[in-house]
């Protein structure tokens, strides 16, 4: 998917940010659409049907976290990546934007250049999502999930089952935060109930045989995978 073919939708009841951030992005070569609250949001959603949607939280009328729950409401949207704007210190913000359905969050103020880089590491999820899931490459890490098979640095390394299972959950999208509940359910399914002191015990040997700055800890949220 080239730059020209995607669509965002950017968020924001400040003008300038509009103005500044729409700019920077178009020249990227990306096709730019822009809203002013959260109503006017989910309606230029349904009907631009973006890639991606850079959401401010703070807005009046209805705000980002409202807004980005009723877009994750429609079917047409699910795979649509939503990121949330928000102030340096809003912790709050961020949880409540992830429980809403939200992929990831940007802090304000951010420098033009810098939320480009973060677009484009955004986006390479959709180009990702276009390939074959049965191999995943990050880096010198490959994950062969049909085989179960992890390979570092061209050398093998056996995993027992539900500590694959959590890796490839994570690198599948990598800068995406999963949530524990998200991450409970997919890796252990109606299994034995476990807790959250489960997945951090296998985080912390995943660290352990895979390198400790390949994740990161999203305090009350859950983890994602650095690339």
């Amino acid at each position: 998917m080239n730059e020209k073919d995607i669509k965002i939708l950017l968020v924001d009841d400040e003008p300038d940010i509009l103005e500044i951030v729409g700019y920077n992005l178009s020249n990227e070569g990306y096709h730019v659409v822009t809203a002013e609250n959260g109503i006017q949001a989910i309606k230029k959603a349904k009907k631009e049907k973006p890639q991606l949607i850079i959401l401010d939280v703070m807005m009046p009328e209805m705000d980002g976290i409202e807004a980005c729950e009723n877009i994750r409401r429609i079917p047409e949207l699910k795979d649509t990546i939503i990121t949330f704007l928000t102030a340096r210190g809003e912790d709050y913000s961020q949880v409540a934007g992830f429980d809403a359905g939200a992929d990831d969050y940007i802090t304000k103020p951010i420098k033009p250049k810098v939320l480009v880089s973060k677009v484009k590491a955004l986006l390479r999820r959709l180009k990702e999502a276009e390939i074959d899931d049965s191999i995943v490459k990050i880096g010198d890490l490959t994950i062969n999930r049909e085989e179960y098979k992890i390979t570092l640095k061209k050398e093998e390394i056996i995993l027992p089952r539900k500590e694959f299972e959590l890796l490839s959950l994570l690198a599948s999208k990598p800068g995406k935060v999963f949530k524990r509940e998200e991450i409970l359910d997919k890796v252990w399914g109606n299994e034995v109930v476990v807790g959250g002191r489960t997945i951090d015990v296998h985080i912390r040997k995943l660290r352990e045989k895979i390198g400790d700055k390949s994740f990161k800890t999203v305090k009350g949220v859950g983890y994602k995978f650095v690339d």
